[in-house]
């Protein structure tokens, strides 16, 4: 029962985030921003392939690992400079990259807290999804 309402949460916390984003996109009629959304789908992937790709050992640190953070971390800060760029080359205004921005901390914080919740090897775990 814990796991379906860590999920219920989690997708409240994704559509509060998607609703920053559409805001920032409807609200300024610009939709340039909607690109994030490829980050949004790359972001948890090295991840996902690292830890399907690697052995479970115990060990501190896992270089497939350590290159799969690597890759997300480069993906996250992507999708928080692109806004930046856009309102620079004003493309788009600066209150539409604010409510991307917003957008994007929810969205993350939702894609972190999932790997928490359901990335570890308890009773339940993101691969019975």
């Amino acid at each position: 029962m814990a796991g379906i309402k860590a999920l219920v949460g989690l997708s409240f916390s994704g559509a509060i985030g998607l609703t920053f984003l559409l805001l920032g996109c409807a609200q300024y009629g610009v939709y340039w921003p909607l690109f994030v959304l490829i980050f949004y789908v790359l972001s948890p992937l090295p991840t996902f392939i690292a830890r399907r790709a690697s052995d479970d050992t115990d060990s501190t640190s896992n270089a497939c690992r350590e290159l799969a953070y690597f890759f997300t971390t480069g993906l996250v800060v992507s999708s928080f400079g692109l806004p930046i760029v856009l309102a620079r080359k004003a493309a788009i205004e600066w209150g539409a990259c604010g409510l991307v921005m917003a957008g994007n901390t929810v969205i993350f914080l939702t894609i972190l807290g999932f790997f928490v919740v359901f990335g570890g090897g308890d009773d339940f775990s993101w691969e019975q999804w």
